[in-house]
């Protein structure tokens, strides 16, 4: 399976501060926002992604990840010259997709909990053996000012509905999704929608409409973060600060998450760790080898 991260769009919402950069370069705490959605993939055993971003922005992104080399993946740019929805990431990502399923992560949602890496695991599982697609459903207070999904008791989508007036379940879709291989073709038969773009919900109605459109539930003990907004943006970063103060736990640390999927090992983390070593990230990194014994 392939990974593609969307970190496009002009940020609007959170001007002055995205005026001259993207929104997922800034700091959430003590790491960039797209180390966020980055660590997500890796925790999904995703080595080969695809990270798009506007003309602008995307040599930033080379800079600051470079190739992968140095987490053991492989990591590749495309451009999006302009904000077409988010399905156009599958048009954009063709070539790099291939063959491949992939999985679609937004650039600025941030997800953590204990059970995120299993209910990755199973999203993967059911679109490899299944051939399905997987969305998730996180239970909000406020579902009208989200996208909702309604479900049965298998946990197969019933419907879709967009900032609903009168929601049919309590569960919003954050910015993750699990596909097969057909939802390139799928992604090129949808027809810009009234703001002009190619929305993914299209494409997930597709899928609805075949009957293979399934939910999973991030319950409770999970975490799911929009940074859209300045607000958004101040409680991600007050959440990590506090947990990692409390449990001495990094969250989305990408290096750390790199070498216990084993895409790198003692030596490579070291390295890292001693190029940071003046930081508390540095020490953090430095001090995973010894905590283990």
């Amino acid at each position: 399976m392939k990974g593609i991260i969307l970190a496009g769009g002009r940020g609007t919402r959170l001007y002055p501060m995205t005026k001259s950069i993207s929104k997922q370069l800034l700091p959430i705490y003590d790491k960039p926002l797209i180390y966020y959605p980055l660590s997500v993939l890796l925790l999904a055993s995703i080595k080969d992604i695809l990270i798009i971003s506007t003309p602008h922005d995307i040599k930033q992104y080379e800079e600051l990840l470079g190739d992968g080399h140095s987490l053991g993946i492989h990591l590749e740019y495309k451009v999006q010259m302009e904000p077409k929805g988010l399905a156009d990431a599958f048009i954009i990502g063709e070539e790099f997709i291939g063959e491949d399923d992939v999985c679609l992560c937004l650039g600025d949602n941030v997800f953590y909990g204990q059970a995120l890496t299993e209910d990755l695991k199973e999203a993967k599982r059911i679109v490899s053996s299944e051939k399905k697609a997987v969305i998730f459903g996180y239970p909000v207070k406020n579902p009208t000012a989200f996208g909702v999904v309604e479900f049965d008791k298998e946990y197969n989508v019933v419907s879709i509905e967009e900032k609903p007036s009168q929601p049919k379940s309590d569960f919003a879709v954050p910015g993750l999704y699990f596909y097969d291989n057909s939802v390139i073709k799928k992604a090129k038969c949808v027809k810009p929608s009234k703001r002009g773009e190619i929305e993914i919900t299209a494409i997930n109605n597709m899928y609805l409409d075949e009957g293979s459109l399934k939910v999973k539930l991030l319950g409770r003990g999970m975490a799911w973060l929009d940074t859209g907004t300045p607000q958004g943006m101040l409680n991600a970063a007050q959440f990590v600060q506090s947990v990692q103060e409390r449990q001495g736990f990094y969250i989305s640390c990408i290096e750390e998450i790199a070498w216990r999927r084993g895409f790198i090992d003692d030596a490579q983390l070291k390295k890292l760790g001693e190029e940071l070593k003046m930081t508390e990230y540095g020490k953090y990194l430095l001090s995973l080898k010894r905590s283990e014994h």
